[in-house]
């Protein structure tokens, strides 16, 4: 049964953040000086040394601490510092960072696909490791003072190194021309400072596909998955286009994919060109066109080439998939929103896509764009929202809470699994 958007439903930026009910998590607490220097640990010290960023102060977060050392990744932050102290030349740091942020992506794969040591008793499909320890990472790099010079031109370009790499967007690897090529993308959690438990059942789907096969009427199917941050800036200075140009010629199907409603999927019809200024994982806000290259020839609507019918009407798990038509638009002439619940009128001016106005509508748009401007408008591509990854009814509490437990775990499999058979689905339909 096709499933449809009702017209009174909206999702806009603060709806897209709603993930857990519950006051949010204060900053991380500054002791005084003396019970600093009795109680830092390694890590307090390494970031006591140099600026860090919004994301990396959480990682002292009990929460994400116990993400860490439950599930083994802890051990990959230690040894990345030492293979820096190794480094004798910019060089030799270059190749270092590569292998570490490499191995950190190879691993979670790895391990959410059931391949070599569970390292921990986190369950293996857990998102969170991944994005707590490539932080841990970034946090040593951006504090080591080598021997020779480094100036911060150099040491942005071995942290653009560290990001690209533990996130998948160096591994993306095609066999031959008879296997379909289909490109997936996940999101970092995000609303931290709402409660650092949470994960991304997006950035789960992206490591549990990575790499696999399906099996279609046309034969075979590889995807490969690469993983966004949550950062407007990072969009901005184009890491959507600098990851997917160079693929999306290649490929048979490509989809976005985030974290959107409770309960349901949803098929992005339409994406629009507005950023609604909801706070991103640094804590930034930007209100405005979404900023492109050539802003001249800029539309203000993208339009999915998925197959939407045929999503909303496969039975493909327990969520059900609506074909989300809906958007909100200044009419041409108008001054003042208007929410359409079947698409944007002639000369609108767009100010939330079917997505809503946060990162996941500026993905989707951002990459429907460079597929049209790469003159491949029929190419299958568009966004999926997938249901809210939710933790059990009697373990809500971001400061008490547990990090898991069996609704939590049960859901994201679940949500997990509809994504591989969407995947599945849309490429056997696309033919």
């Amino acid at each position: 049964m096709k499933h449809r958007l009702p017209a009174t439903a909206r999702l806009g930026g603060v709806a897209l953040l709603l993930v857990l009910a519950g006051p949010a998590l204060p900053a991380a607490a500054q002791p005084a000086d003396a019970v600093r220097a009795s109680t830092a640990t390694t890590a307090d010290a390494v970031r006591a040394s140099a600026a860090t960023t919004v994301e990396e102060q959480r990682l002292d977060r009990a929460a994400p601490q116990e993400i860490l050392r439950r599930s083994g990744f802890d051990a990959f932050a230690p040894r990345f510092e030492r293979a820096l102290r190794g480094s004798g030349s910019y060089a030799q740091a270059e190749r270092a960072v590569t292998r570490h942020s490499s191995a950190l992506w190879r691993h979670a794969v790895d391990r959410a696909q059931g391949r070599g040591p569970a390292t921990g008793d986190l369950s293996r499909g857990d998102d969170r490791p991944l994005y707590w320890a490539r932080l841990a990472l970034s946090t040593h790099l951006r504090a080591w003072q080598p021997a020779f010079e480094l100036n911060d031109e150099r040491r942005r370009a071995l942290l653009t190194v560290l990001e690209s790499s533990s996130r998948g967007q160096e591994d993306i690897r095609y066999p031959g021309s008879r296997v379909k090529r289909v490109l997936v993308t996940g999101f970092d959690p995000f609303t931290l400072d709402r409660d650092t438990r949470i994960g991304n059942p997006s950035g789960a789907s992206a490591l549990a596909l990575d790499g696999t096969l399906v099996r279609t009427a046309d034969g075979p199917a590889r995807i490969e998955t690469v993983v966004f941050p949550v950062r407007w800036t990072d969009f901005a200075e184009g890491a959507v286009e600098r990851a997917l140009a160079r693929h999306m010629p290649n490929l048979d199907l490509f989809t976005t994919v985030s974290q959107g409603r409770q309960g349901r999927f949803d098929v992005e019809r339409t994406n629009g060109a507005w950023r609604g200024g909801s706070p991103d994982n640094e804590n930034l806000r930007r209100t405005g066109t979404v900023p492109v290259a050539d802003p001249a020839s800029q539309p203000q609507w993208t339009s999915t080439t998925l197959p939407y019918r045929q999503l909303t009407e496969a039975d493909t798990g327990r969520f059900p998939v609506y074909d989300n038509t809906q958007v909100t638009e200044i009419p041409a002439g108008g001054t003042q929103p208007v929410t359409r619940p079947d698409g944007p009128t002639p000369g609108s001016e767009a100010r939330a896509g079917g997505g809503g106005d946060y990162l996941s509508n500026e993905i989707a748009y951002r990459a429907t764009l460079l597929r049209d401007r790469l003159g491949l408008k029929k190419l299958p591509g568009g966004h999926l929202h997938t249901p809210v990854l939710q933790f059990g009814t009697d373990n809500t509490n971001p400061t008490t809470g547990s990090v898991t437990d069996p609704d939590f775990e049960r859901n994201r499999s679940d949500i997990v699994g509809q994504v591989r058979a969407l995947v599945k689905t849309a490429v056997s339909a696309a033919g």
